[in-house]
């Protein structure tokens, strides 16, 4: 597998790709620069940092900025409040999608990436609810194709954790290792799944993606990427077999970025499989 660069964006933070299936357009951050992106084209440029969005079936798209939820139209870049995030001032949101239900899930982070202080959340278009706290830095989730296991990583703790989800309530429970994730291949970041349950995980200084069974622990496969700081796969495309991966030149020295010159593109990687791609949110 040779993931194809679809746009040479130098991101800051590329991050959140979300595909939308009615207009097959794939929605993505540049967390750091405070913008949208549609597929290659800037969308918007917002007054603050975006850390995730979801389609919605209104058309419009919810995002997650630094500390607050917000419905914002992709055609008049008009934003309307949701919801504020009451997490300390030293937090940020970072990553975040919808469960099957409709319902958006996110995490904040220390700003300093190094304490414990953010929580993890879901929002049903009513109502704010922490679902677990003691959080460095929220990243990658997603869920098994039956929809009863919720994948989670929170970065520092080099690990992916299951919980059992129960759809109909929103809630989890019995949180559990599900695998070890070595220090050596990366830091854990985004994640996807694919219809066969297994896990895609952009490592984040790892310069690859790579592809897990999270019942056995087994690595199923490790694919190099030409950039350093891979940080968020995504499942899209028409037969949502495609792999749409976003990137970061955050924190890079001018020694890296000349060995990895293509870092904070956009990427697109065909896949044998079938994905899960982004779930409407419904409120």
């Amino acid at each position: 597998m040779n993931a194809e660069l679809l746009f040479d964006a130098k991101a800051e933070l590329g991050e959140g790709p979300a595909w939308d299936e009615k207009t097959q357009t794939l929605y993505w951050l540049d967390i750091l620069q405070k913008r949208i992106y549609a597929n290659e084209n800037l969308l918007a440029e917002l007054d603050d940092y975006v850390a995730c969005l979801a389609p919605t079936k209104s058309g419009n798209l919810l995002i997650g900025k630094r500390a607050a939820l917000a419905d914002f139209a992709p055609d008049s870049a008009q934003e309307t409040f949701r919801a504020a995030v009451s997490d300390s001032a030293k937090t940020r949101l970072n990553d975040g999608k919808c469960d099957p239900a409709g319902r958006f899930l996110f995490g904040t982070m220390d700003l300093e990436e190094t304490e414990p202080i953010g929580a993890f959340y879901s929002y049903d278009g009513k109502a704010l609810k922490k679902l677990f706290d003691g959080v460095t830095i929220s990243n990658g989730l997603t869920w098994s194709p039956d929809y009863k296991t919720f994948y989670y990583i929170d970065t520092p703790a080099c690990e992916v954790r299951a919980y059992d989800y129960d759809l109909a309530t929103g809630e989890i429970a019995n949180r559990r290792r599900a695998f070890a994730v070595p220090r050596a291949l990366g830091w854990a970041d985004g994640m996807t799944s694919d219809r066969e349950g297994n896990l895609w995980i952009a490592m984040w200084g790892g310069a690859q993606l790579t592809r897990w069974n999270p019942n056995s622990g087994q690595l199923l496969q490790k694919i190099p990427l030409p950039v350093l700081q891979p940080s968020c796969p995504a499942f899209g495309g028409k037969n949502c077999n495609e792999l749409f991966i976003t990137s970061a030149r955050k924190g890079m020295s001018q020694a890296q970025l000349n060995q990895y010159p293509l870092s904070g593109g956009l990427f697109k990687l065909e896949t044998d499989v079938e994905g899960l791609s982004a779930f409407e949110f419904e409120g």
